[in-house]
């Protein structure tokens, strides 16, 4: 019953690719375990466990671990994007786009002029 309430946790898990995930229903508590491919991703699976189950949910227990620590995350640019459009959607902040471009100037010469396909790397911001 309880891996019902989570179902969506665990489809975003396969969306994203979660590598290794395990999932086991113990005396009314669902044991989740896996390893996300950035620091990104796990916190869209933690943002859909409080979604799910409240602030503290004492029906879950989830070990999600990270591949990828260097990184915050990788965005793959679409059509009409800007890097503050990016920037705003992974920080909550359009003024971080600069963050960004300093993280890509190898492929990036303007922070005005990013192309669709590109492969950006979304640095951790440093608190």
């Amino acid at each position: 019953m309880v891996k019902a309430k989570y179902q969506k946790v665990l489809d975003l898990g396969e969306k994203l690719g979660v590598k290794d995930g395990d999932v086991k229903e113990e005396n009314g508590v669902l044991h989740i375990k896996g390893t996300a491919t950035n620091q990104y991703h796990k916190n869209q699976l933690w943002d859909a466990i409080k979604e799910a189950g409240g602030e503290s949910p004492t029906d879950i227990m989830a070990d999600i671990k990270v591949e990828d620590t260097s990184v915050y995350a990788h965005h793959t640019v679409a059509k009409g994007e800007t890097l503050g459009k990016i920037a705003k959607h992974y920080y909550g902040n359009a003024m971080k786009y600069t963050k960004i471009f300093e993280a890509n100037k190898h492929i990036l010469k303007n922070p005005d002029v990013i192309h669709p396909d590109q492969e950006l790397i979304i640095p951790h911001l440093e608190k």
